[in-house]
């Protein structure tokens, strides 16, 4: 009987957020390659069974020296430790939230849609987690916040990852594939008309490792790799690494670039120009196959965004091996996307639309992913 009382309560919130077809978001996103958090202010609108997005402004944060160090050992961290530099990390966020409303002079959010920032995320053996306490954000703003977007996939015996899909699927469908190069390299697609998602090999969180060995945080415009001769052995070595035979879903985390990738690069003797080009080119090699092995890429469109887009050189050896018609938007969209879609997903879970697809991540079933703290 409290069972169904709960269900019906949770119906007539559903119906009521149903009703509502414009939003105004604030989207958060915290990648794997530590750039910064991603804010995004976005308007949302349903008309005719189809949504339509406005970016209205964005901002990337750049994390401090202390952030950094904090976010990239939080995985060494137990119980009390971690729990701290959740609820932390959750106060830091609202604090940029803050200052970013105020300065642009935003009048209105429905709420804050945050993805976090990823320490665990190992879902073969059941776990992933997000830091930035949602309670933390919306005490501190005032807003309701919505975060924890993965958890109920995994529990449901999914991937809890990638998550974009859906926002590829209703705000971009022009494109034949949408091709993200953050921390990790991923592509969505539609075939036998279900979306198709996976993460496809590292990305920024390799060559931005590389390119510390020459004490710059990333390699602008690909121009150090550019420099460097690709190493056949090396390369072989990365080809053959036994993830890029498993088929979708499947999902990459920073542990497994740790136990699978970076030692091959340690263990090998070649200049740092030289690792950065047999890097560019082991990702550019396994997009061009994830891309060809699905269809023919011949007159397809492909949307790239993220911060490898603006790898020039990157770009470029993936237009060298690929067929298909690389489109690259405006720079908000290329830099701000994934946030923008973590703001459209929140949308979503307000609605109590499903969010999460079991096509993309191997789930019992689709469902509706993310917890409301008001």
């Amino acid at each position: 009987m409290f069972f169904c009382k709960i269900k019906q309560k949770n119906q007539i919130l559903s119906d009521m957020f149903k009703n509502q077809n414009k939003f105004s978001v604030i989207g958060l996103m915290s990648g794997t390659s530590l750039d910064g958090l991603d804010m995004a202010y976005c308007r949302f609108i349903r008309k005719k069974r189809k949504w339509f997005f406005c970016l209205v402004m964005a901002k990337t944060e750049h994390y401090s020296l202390p952030w950094k160090k904090r976010l990239s050992g939080a995985s060494l961290l137990n119980g009390e430790p971690l729990i701290m530099l959740h609820r932390d990390y959750g106060k830091y966020c609202a604090i940029l939230l803050k200052k970013f409303i105020s300065r642009n002079h935003i009048s209105l959010v429905n709420f804050i849609s945050s993805h976090g920032h990823t320490v665990f995320h190992q879902p073969g053996r059941g776990v992933t987690f997000q830091i930035g306490d949602g309670a933390v954000m919306a005490a501190v703003t005032g807003i309701p916040a919505i975060t924890d977007f993965r958890s109920g996939d995994v529990v449901r015996g999914g991937e809890g990852a990638p998550l974009v899909p859906v926002g590829d699927e209703l705000l971009f469908p022009q494109y034949d594939y949408c091709l993200n190069l953050g921390g990790f390299a991923n592509i969505s697609f539609r075939e036998n008309k279900k979306r198709i998602a996976f993460d496809i090999c590292p990305c920024n969180i390799l060559l931005n490792r590389l390119s510390g060995m020459t004490g710059k945080e990333f390699d602008r415009n690909g121009s150090l790799a550019r420099k460097g001769n690709v190493n056949i052995p090396l390369l072989k070595k990365l080809n053959r690494i036994n993830y890029y035979r498993l088929p979708p879903p499947k999902s990459l985390g920073r542990e497994w670039a740790e136990n699978a990738v970076f030692p091959l690069f340690v263990r090998n003797r070649c200049s740092p120009e030289g690792k950065l080009r047999t890097a560019a080119e082991h990702i550019a090699q396994q997009i061009a196959r994830a891309i060809t092995r699905y269809g023919d890429s011949e007159k397809k469109k492909i949307l790239m965004t993220g911060g490898g887009a603006h790898n020039r050189f990157l770009v470029e050896r993936i237009g060298s091996l690929c067929t298909a018609e690389i489109i690259l938007p405006e720079k908000k969209i290329i830099d701000f996307k994934e946030a923008l879609i973590f703001g459209f997903l929140g949308v979503l879970r307000w609605r109590g639309e499903k969010n999460c697809l079991k096509s993309v991540t191997g789930a019992e079933r689709d469902s509706v992913g993310g917890c409301i703290y008001f």
